[in-house]
């Protein structure tokens, strides 16, 4: 177990980049709930990596839900990428907390598109080291915790099962992964010699209502309602640990309460407060499992009918590149460090999703 500084959120200053992103609104939503005071800052670039309407309908739901909230919530406008935003930003708003879950993301997106990787994930985050360096300038009391966005990519094609954060992670097979990997080692130096507390987060598949569209659950649905067929890689010979978004919000909302213990080393200089967990299901579902789900929850949703013919609109095919067959977290170490692990079933979460999506494309009018 590592010793945690407890960090009691409200009325503190919280940055939030990649919001209005998946991952990013649920948090700031789940925060503008939870906390009696304090600000919460957006910052998101909006890009049109996939349909910005879905981002534009999750900062609505942030400021729907922000009216109510006795948290102050800013949404600014920008990228990481933006040296100078960045550091005006700081400067101005003095977070307390970062969370830096701006990223280009996608493995296979970054094959034909390796610019926009090195842009956000390698000198975007860049940025927000440096400003977290100079948040203590001058004796200012700085950034009590950078939280970051890694990836359960970085295990690369690992055998051992299950991935565990002690494991070598030096052969990523995506540049996406070689990206989060960067991310982890930039961040240790940083917090090495600026003494900084930073926790990196490995995500496991993430889904949920208003999720990506890139993500598999999401464009296979998408697909089927228009009656094309989906590739099931790898003939459908893969496992993923799939992890429902709110387990996801909880763990980061934990996380950020307790950031790794600044001490000093015989040598006299800083041990480096710095943590690295993976945020996972830890039950591995094969994929023709999860899909045959998706399909029982479509159809009890409505969104299909129920003499779809499924496997007519199946295709079988080979190993992707960039792609592993199996994901599989051990999440032992957040259990013991913050006592929580991951615990929404497929069932539960892909009911969530296919509801959602009923909803929300039924009223929008443009999926069918």
């Amino acid at each position: 177990m590592m010793n945690k500084s407890h960090i009691d959120l409200n009325g503190k200053t919280i940055l939030v980049t990649g919001s209005p992103g998946f991952i990013g609104a649920n948090l700031v939503i789940r925060l503008l709930q939870s906390l009696t005071s304090g600000t919460v800052i957006s910052l998101d670039n909006m890009n049109d990596y996939y349909d910005p309407m879905l981002k534009e309908y999750r900062l609505g739901l942030i400021e729907e839900v922000a009216k109510s909230s006795a948290v102050n919530h800013i949404f600014i406008h920008g990228s990481i990428a933006d040296k100078e935003l960045v550091d005006s930003i700081f400067q101005t708003y003095k977070p307390d907390i970062v969370v830096n879950l701006a990223a280009q993301a996608g493995v296979r997106y970054s094959i034909d598109h390796p610019d926009v990787y090195i842009e956000s994930n390698i000198i975007g985050f860049y940025n927000i080291l440096e400003a977290c360096r100079h948040s203590c300038d001058g004796g200012a009391k700085g950034v009590e915790h950078l939280v970051y966005a890694s990836s359960s990519s970085v295990y690369g094609g690992n055998k051992k099962v299950p991935f565990s954060v002690d494991d070598k992670v030096d052969n990523p097979v995506s540049l996406y992964a070689a990206t989060k990997k960067s991310n982890e080692l930039l961040a240790h130096s940083y917090s090495k010699l600026y003494n900084i507390p930073s926790t990196g987060l490995r995500f496991f598949t993430v889904y949920g209502p208003a999720g990506r569209p890139d993500m598999f659950y999401f464009s296979a649905t998408q697909k089927l309602v228009k009656g094309e067929t989906i590739k099931i890689f790898n003939y459908g010979n893969m496992k993923r640990d799939f992890t429902y978004v709110d387990d996801i919000v909880e763990g980061i909302l934990r996380v950020m309460q307790g950031a790794p213990e600044k001490a000093v080393g015989e040598d006299g200089l800083p041990v480096p407060p710095y943590a690295v967990y993976n945020i996972g299901g830890g039950t591995p579902e094969n994929l023709l499992d999860y899909i045959s789900t998706l399909q029982e929850e479509l159809v009890r949703a409505g969104v299909l009918p129920k003499d779809y013919d499924f496997e007519g609109h199946r295709e079988l095919v080979g190993m992707q590149a960039g792609d592993v067959p199996i994901t599989y977290a051990d999440s032992t170490a957040l259990e013991e460090d913050y006592g929580f692990t991951p615990k929404i079933g497929i069932r539960k979460g892909l009911r969530h999703f296919a509801e959602w999506f009923a909803e929300y494309y039924g009223k929008q009018g443009n999926e069918k």
